[in-house]
């Protein structure tokens, strides 16, 4: 598909910026994916305050349910290109896009092409998904006119943006910059602008129709790049210099269809560029190998540096759980943790990181072979697991792969890394605030974004909880007298019929002795869907089970370890 698009725009006398195959097919729906709260389409419930566009929800992008990017119509359908620039800076900056790129994506990509809107969007048939079943999905029927060609309704706006929409030119500025613009209604009733005394030989002709010309249009977004001052700066430059347009949006277009692709090395094909770019998270390669002797001396210095069994734990989860299986970024390769923005984040526990890492640091500096602080990140937390396993009574082993970078600053885009901040993590039980979606809807994408399957998350959350990790030391869901020790207490715990729970807020619940009365514990949402959802349960009472201690043991290393190398493109899996 993006080898399509790169295509249609050279044949169109585009020069692209390259291009790199990789990309994987699904064939199943992605169910745990938060796409917002909204229970109706294009709904706009995602906003803690309506009246302001940076109140947006994290981690969402578009601006209402059923939207890509922004309303072309405006904000909530009402034209006001000053409103809609900035809906489209939050929204573009979700995708770390700056406004030069967003500017230069918003111009190229209409630069070519049409938008659908000629006919009565009231008349079309019922949504693909509950049309007849002779339909086959084929999208909105439309039983007026042909239904389709110069019938066409699919977003409602009508006409090209440009007086040639199959060439690469610079008409879209020309239309933009040249004529004043004003509010119609397409045929489908959708609001856009249209040039007023536009000349004949700049409207373009029908894309369907010989020999008729129509009026280009403009969604409000378009208007955006003449009407905020930032944005008309930009669009200005490209109008006066278009091969600087072009190479910005040859370059915007490359990072907008290869971001989800991950580093670089994960590209195949000889049209990849050779120029790093620094929103691929560049990593250096490192020389040197480990042999079983060495690191089990980096294990011994680091269980020995005077930092506790969590402190090691927590900084090694931190440093991974920020991969995203969506587009492949964050983990634990390159120690960005240590590098702004990710040092400061809430969730990283900023004061217990940088000790974490002074020592690192320190135990670093006194070794004769230089290994990275990424690789020591990991391995201090293997290490302390591996401890917390004999406390358990096991003696088993957790897999290590030396071979991870240490990124600079300079390999680091610090604005595009704060989307990837943590605002929950279910596995630490905390929250940055209180929000619309529940914590355990969260924990599930967390979950889905780092790969893991049900029971993986239901093995690390027992694990994460008996060895103390929880953010800021809380004890809600700690359901051991053995803190420190892998035990399976927490199962053992959970399903135990002498307790009853007890709400003390939304997400507070004290945990009684059903004989005295006594709280014997507490815990959040996120402790308790183990217990609630039946097929959670059915995962925690395996676990739960008194011959299955090991099993729980071995299975908890084996999904650490999934998370710890999810981000290693260069080993086998």
């Amino acid at each position: 598909m993006i080898l399509a698009g790169n295509m249609a725009y050279e044949s169109m006398g585009f020069k692209t910026f390259g291009f790199g195959g990789g990309r994987e097919d699904i064939w199943h729906p992605e169910k745990d994916i938060y796409w917002g709260a909204e229970k109706e389409w294009l709904g706009k419930d995602r906003y803690s305050d309506k009246s302001d566009e940076e109140t947006l929800e994290n981690p969402l992008a578009a601006v209402q349910m059923g939207l890509i990017y922004v309303n072309p119509e405006g904000v909530d359908g009402k034209p006001d290109p000053l409103k809609t620039a900035q809906a489209m800076r939050v929204t573009f900056k979700r995708m770390a896009m700056n406004d030069e790129e967003t500017v230069a994506l918003t111009a190229g990509g209409h630069t070519v092409g049409k938008a659908h809107g000629n006919g009565d969007a009231s008349v079309l048939g019922p949504n693909p998904e509950a049309a007849d079943i002779e339909e086959q999905g084929f999208g909105w029927k439309n039983p007026k006119g042909k239904g389709n060609a110069e019938h066409t309704v699919s977003s409602g706006l009508e006409g090209a943006w440009t007086t040639h929409p199959n060439k690469w030119n610079n008409t879209y500025f020309y239309l933009l910059f040249t004529y004043e613009w004003e509010i119609r209604k397409s045929p489908a009733g959708a609001q856009q602008w249209e040039p007023i005394n536009i000349k004949e030989e700049d409207k373009p002709f029908d894309a369907h129709v010989p020999e008729v010309r129509r009026n280009p249009m403009m969604t409000d977004a378009d208007m955006a790049l003449k009407i905020d001052p930032e944005y008309r700066k930009i669009a200005e430059h490209f109008y006066k210099d278009p091969k600087y347009f072009a190479d910005v949006f040859a370059r915007a277009w490359f990072k907008l269809t290869h971001r989800d692709l991950g580093p670089k090395s994960r590209y195949i094909g000889s049209d990849v560029p050779k120029e790093d770019l620094i929103w691929q998270d560049p990593i250096p390669s490192v020389d040197y190998t480990l042999s079983e002797s060495e690191i089990e001396d980096l294990k011994s210095k680091l269980l020995n540096c005077g930092l506790t069994q969590t402190e090691l734990i927590n900084t090694a989860w931190d440093s991974a759980r920020t991969f995203r299986c969506s587009d492949y970024r964050g983990g634990a390769n390159g120690a960005r943790i240590r590098l702004a923005p990710q040092k400061d984040w809430e969730g990283n526990e900023p004061q217990r990181l940088e000790k974490v890492l002074n020592k690192l640091t320190g135990i670093q500096t006194g070794l004769s072979k230089k290994v990275s602080i990424a690789d020591l990140i990991v391995l201090g937390g293997s290490a302390a697991i591996e401890k917390a396993i004999e406390k358990a009574g096991f003696k088993i082993k957790v897999p290590f792969v030396a071979g991870r970078g240490d990124a600079t600053y300079e390999m680091t885009d610090n604005e595009s890394f704060e989307v990837l901040e943590p605002i929950h993590d279910g596995y630490r039980n905390w929250q940055k605030k209180e929000y619309a979606v529940k914590p355990e809807e969260m924990l599930l994408d967390r979950t889905q974004l780092m790969g893991l399957t049900a029971p993986e998350m239901t093995v690390l959350i027992g694990g994460m909880r008996v060895l103390g990790t929880n953010h800021g030391g809380t004890k809600h869901g700690v359901f051991t007298e053995k803190e420190g020790v892998l035990s399976n207490d927490f199962f053992v715990n959970l399903t135990d019929m002498s307790f009853v729970w007890e709400p003390v807020s939304d997400n507070l619940f004290n945990i009684r002795e059903r004989k005295t009365g006594k709280v014997k514990w507490t815990a959040t949402r996120v402790d308790l869907v183990f217990g609630s959802n039946s097929i959670l349960r059915a995962y925690a009472e395996v676990y739960a089970q008194d011959d299955n201690k090991e099993k729980f043991v071995k299975d908890f290393v084996k999904a650490w370890v999934k998370v710890m190398d999810a981000d290693r493109f260069d080993i086998k899996k």
